[in-house]
């Protein structure tokens, strides 16, 4: 299956999802160092390299950050598990492939075999791409960011690789399991998806033309089974901001499809729904019964 590239942020409440963004913006201040940001948004200046890595900048002190200069902040998200989910779709969902299910279970303190309980909420770990120096490995890496050589296996599982060294130069995605926001960090993120919101006049039409000129590749997927790619351009067109009804109506009704044709029933049930709650005259394609996967018939049947 090749590898999706979804958006990891909002999915307009489609399914139950807290956090709108996986990472937000930071405008830096006069005076500002990473170790202060990263104190006051993570508790603790020591994590200034995950917004170095972040932002390719070099925590050695080489690059300094300057007022003015913008920042990608990486954060954690959350997410209420709804019946039927287990971690192998909501690893698709959240981190672009099933494969990555034992990360996202092991962050939760969970095994990936064992479906998550409905109701619970579980954490989708903040992931960052670094670029592997000389002479660099996946217990390097997992050494200077997750703090323990012996996670590693996070590293390789998450890269879709074998133990051993890396490419000077590669992009290595590093999941982080133990980040998490203070109070501050918290606000700073909402201030901050609130203001890339409402930023600019027009910005909502500017939003809502650019989901209309997604609609027709959407559809083209789903008729042409590239399921995976109808994912990730459903989810990246949910997660542009706030869209019409009959925009979300299509889209989730063409992740129904997608969910349910590769056998994700947990995220088909919750897409149906969002599609039935955008169009109130939702239904079935008309005719017999037989005609209708029995699995769209399962996913879309009331409780």
């Amino acid at each position: 299956m090749r590898r999706v590239i979804t958006a990891l942020i909002a999915l307009c409440g489609c399914l139950s999802w807290a956090s709108p963004a996986r990472a937000f913006t930071h405008l830096v201040l006069p005076g500002e160092t990473l170790a202060q940001l990263a104190a006051r948004i993570y508790g603790d200046p020591k994590l200034e390299y995950v917004i170095a890595g972040a932002n390719a900048l070099d925590v050695g002190g080489a690059t300094a950050i300057v007022p003015g200069m913008r920042l990608e902040i990486p954060a954690p998200a959350y997410h209420h598990v709804v019946q039927n989910e287990t971690w192998y779709e909501l690893a698709l969902a959240w981190l672009g492939d099933t494969k990555r299910a034992d990360v996202l279970a092991n962050a939760n303190l969970a095994k990936a075999w064992v479906p998550p309980e409905e109701g619970r909420e579980i954490v989708v770990p903040a992931v960052i791409s670094v670029i592997a120096g000389e002479n660099e490995n996946d217990m390097t890496i997992a050494g200077r960011y997750l703090g323990d050589v012996n996670k590693a296996w996070i590293i390789d599982a998450y890269n879709f690789r074998k133990t051993g060294p890396f490419r000077r130069g590669e992009v290595v995605l590093v999941a982080l399991p133990d980040l998490t926001l203070t109070v501050r960090g918290k606000a700073e993120a909402r201030d901050a998806l609130d203001r890339e919101r409402t930023e600019g006049q027009g910005g909502l039409h500017e939003v809502q033309r650019r989901a209309d000129s997604e609609l027709p590749a959407l559809l083209a997927d789903v008729r042409g089974g590239r399921y995976v790619d109808a994912v990730a351009r459903g989810n990246r067109a949910l997660a542009l901001g706030e869209l019409t009804r009959p925009q979300l109506a299509t889209i989730h009704k063409a992740l129904l499809e997608a969910y349910v044709a590769l056998d994700a029933p947990g995220l088909a049930a919750a897409a149906c729904k969002a599609w039935r709650a955008n169009d109130p005259a939702a239904r079935l394609e008309p005719g017999p019964p037989d005609l209708v996967s029995p699995k769209i018939r399962a996913a879309c049947k009331s409780p």
